[in-house]
């Protein structure tokens, strides 16, 4: 990468980055708390789940692996088939940068452990494997996990993660989502989580939606990540909510929560802080 390419990248990155912080800001200042749910449903997944900060026993492995991984020096070649990256414009990658930058922080695997743990999720599919630390925390939670990644060697590395956890519940694939989506869904059991963490552009990010809505049930619920990552994620999560059957959404601003149950007769859509 020359010079002049990676002064450009650093302005697009740092101009990402203000652009974020500023809807974080409305975000925070908006977002509603316990006082502003009169959903029972939702008031009780806030209190029990969303809530819920005391530490497991479960937490410690995935949170060591986290450190082992940050202080890697390893670097992998990478294959993106989404909507790029902001920490290079190279196919080289540091296991610590990917950490850093593509995987969630600990309190949203954490709380997809508890997401799984309070929906009695059997089965879970997950769109964007990276590291595998967020699969680790819902197959920790005992779930079957289904998870797809694009780049063989992140994967790769991912199953060696995995690995190093003892966790043998969960089932890798390798491969584009436009192409292994449809497949995967058809091989597995209807999944009561799925949860799309990839790709990150508008059309994309519909499509696997609507993908999957034929081989969920009413229980499912659906997580999508950065939901207001950039303008065109921003619309998808639109498209998402407006949808008929989509029920009731939580807005998490770094992840949305999407209900299609028929229980909820009234749709809601709640902007909660967490």
């Amino acid at each position: 990468m020359g010079i002049d390419q990676g002064k450009n990248l650093l302005i697009v990155s740092l101009r990402h980055q203000a652009a974020l912080a500023k809807k974080y800001i409305r975000y925070y200042f908006n977002a509603g708390n316990r006082h502003d749910v009169h959903s029972p449903f939702v008031y009780a997944l806030l209190e029990e789940v969303l809530n819920d900060r005391a530490p497991k026993p479960a937490y410690g492995p995935v949170e060591a692996l986290r450190r082992q991984l940050l202080a890697s020096p390893d670097i992998i070649e990478v294959t993106d088939l989404g909507a790029g990256s902001l920490m290079g414009a190279t196919n080289t990658r540091k296991i610590r940068d990917i950490v850093r930058h593509a995987a969630k922080p600990p309190k949203f695997g954490q709380l997809f452990y508890r997401l799984v743990k309070y929906l009695n999720a059997k089965t879970v599919l997950e769109l964007g494997t990276s590291m595998g630390l967020s699969t680790a925390y819902m197959a920790k939670a005992g779930a079957s996990v289904h998870t797809i990644e694009g780049c063989p060697n992140i994967a790769a590395r991912a199953s060696a993660n995995l690995a190093s956890l003892g966790l043998k519940n969960v089932h890798q694939y390798v491969g584009n989502f436009d192409t292994e989506l449809s497949k995967v869904l058809g091989a597995m059991p209807s999944p009561d989580i799925i949860y799309i963490d990839g790709n990150h552009r508008e059309e994309p990010t519909v499509q696997y939606f609507l993908d999957s809505l034929p081989k969920i049930k009413p229980s499912t619920v659906l997580i999508f990540d950065d939901v207001h990552w950039t303008d065109g994620m921003e619309r998808a999560w639109e498209t998402i909510k407006a949808h008929p059957s989509v029920t009731l959404t939580i807005d998490l601003f770094f992840i949305g929560l999407v209900f299609v149950s028929p229980d909820f007769k009234v749709k809601q859509d709640f902007v909660l802080k967490f």
